[in-house]
């Protein structure tokens, strides 16, 4: 089957989107963040947690989060044979991540939060200065003022949180198959991994436990938000359908299919639609 985006468009101007997104926010990673004042009581009381190596580097956070979306977009083309979904799947991921990219940078930059270990990069040998200026390496103070939201939180949520709606949509947990165990697992377990990479930030003393929350609940919110605008509701019998697949059904029905129903009409091209093979049988997830 064609890509029903392939002759549209709206597909350039999707692109056009995630290109600035993504632009904005290589742009205002290397921008310096607002510069907090910190007490002195302050410094040795919150932000004098050691330094230590993170358990998740960012390269290894980058290719989960990367890998995400191809693996999704690879099953929902080999293994269902839908083309539509293949795309749909990396459209709303890539646009979730800008948007959260975007976002985490704009409240990173505004807020200027010291890191737990913001001490030790401001003041390597650990002896302070009489003025409280920093004689660390320039690029980690200002990285060390970059704590809130935590961006491998929002991240991973973000990247994850979508799979878990996609796995959720396509094996119906919420609407047609409920009450299965393994498929209720499936769908939590992206979400198990994105809480073990978000309170791993918090064991490494990169941030502090409000930063993890706050960047975990953005990142979801992102991904099921923008999950919304590709997919019908995970709790309607359409869950796991791309609104361009089901959009183009009800396009054949207002165009005067005038022997089907809107309402029986609709489970018939359910059947035929690419997500169910183009055959009244039974899904392959089930």
């Amino acid at each position: 089957m064609a890509l029903v985006r392939s002759a549209n468009f709206n597909l350039f101007v999707e692109i056009l989107v995630r290109i600035a997104l993504v632009s904005a926010f290589c742009y205002m990673e290397s921008m310096s963040p607002f510069v907090r004042v910190i007490h002195q009581a302050d410094l040795e009381a919150e932000y004098k947690y050691p330094r230590k190596e993170s358990y998740v580097p960012g390269g290894m956070l980058w290719v989960i989060v990367l890998s995400v979306p191809c693996a999704l977009s690879l099953l929902a083309w080999a293994a269902c044979n839908d083309c539509s979904d293949a795309l749909e799947i990396l459209l709303a991921w890539s646009l979730a991540l800008g948007i959260n990219g975007v976002l985490t940078d704009i409240v990173k930059l505004i807020a200027g939060r010291p890191r737990p270990d913001f001490f030790y990069r401001c003041f390597p040998d650990g002896v302070e200065t009489e003025d409280l200026k920093c004689t660390g390496d320039p690029m980690e103070v200002m990285d060390g003022r970059k704590s809130f939201p935590s961006g491998h939180s929002s991240l991973s949520w973000c990247s994850l949180g979508m799979a878990s709606a996609w796995l959720c949509g396509r094996l119906g947990v919420l609407s047609r198959g409920r009450g299965r165990g393994l498929r209720v697992v499936c769908c939590l377990a992206p979400l198990v991994a994105a809480a073990c990479i978000a309170l791993s930030r918090t064991c490494d003393y990169h941030h502090h436990w409000q930063d993890v929350l706050v960047g975990s609940i953005l990142g979801f919110t992102t991904a099921i938000f923008c999950y919304r605008q590709y997919y019908n509701p995970l709790s309607s019998d359409l869950s796991g359908v791309p609104y361009v697949v089901s959009n183009s059904n009800m396009v054949k029905y207002m165009n005067g299919k005038s022997d089907v129903s809107p309402i029986k009409g609709d489970c018939k091209e359910i059947e035929s639609t690419p997500l169910l093979n183009g055959t009244k049988k039974e899904d392959k997830w089930i």
